[in-house]
């Protein structure tokens, strides 16, 4: 399904973002070839706060601050299909993490290996220690994050990296950081230094 356009429902909210791109006007500004690239680059630093910020994020200060235009809720169909059209413009294109955001990769990795929630688990004791096994009925991944937004048929929907990461952290009866929160940030870099070098897939189709 991944493969072939026609058949990826994740192409329809590439088309989706498409139209929004053009109604907010985000062309006043920038092409969509001008984006190429762009994605594989996220998370990265932002010049304005000095801190790490992920696409969706410089998305939304692109929007509030420049456009001056309201902010569009992270999971809402609008942002997920804006931030699913420019990251599609970098599709085939190998991640390559900002190396400005060490202290942020060190945070995630910290957050990625440390144990949480009732169940006492860490997010490398499934994808490091146990990935290609089976956790009911389905083969546990290595969490490579270079998808993003992508299809999941369990949603029947697009969905960020957030939602996916938030998912696991109340799957393991944990309470979650609310949308946005900068551990999700440092998580997403952690993330994308683990997948340096595999290229850009969004949207990314997964079970």
């Amino acid at each position: 399904m991944q493969r072939d356009d026609l058949a990826n429902p994740g192409m329809l909210y590439v088309a989706e973002g498409e139209a929004v791109w053009d109604r907010e006007g985000c062309g006043s500004c920038h092409t969509a070839a001008a984006m190429r690239g762009v994605a594989a680059r996220y998370p990265a630093l932002d010049a304005a706060s000095q801190a790490p910020t992920d696409l969706t994020g410089r998305i939304a200060q692109c929007r509030e601050t420049r456009q001056g235009k309201p902010p569009l809720p992270r999971e809402g169909a609008p942002m997920l299909a804006l931030t699913a059209f420019v990251a599609h413009q970098s599709r085939g294109m190998p991640l390559q993490p900002d190396p400005r955001l060490d202290e942020a990769r060190r945070q995630g990795e910290a957050l990625f290996r440390e144990r949480r929630g009732q169940l006492n688990l860490s997010c490398a004791q499934c994808h490091d220690d146990n990935a290609g096994r089976k956790l009911a009925g389905s083969t546990i991944p290595e969490g490579h994050a270079n998808g993003y937004p992508l299809y999941r048929l369990e949603w029947q929907g697009l969905g960020s990296l957030q939602r996916r990461l938030r998912n696991c952290i109340a799957g393991v009866r944990s309470e979650p950081y609310p949308p946005g929160a900068p551990e999700y940030v440092a998580l997403e870099a952690y993330l994308a230094q683990r997948a340096r070098g595999l290229v850009v897939e969004t949207p990314a189709v997964r079970p």
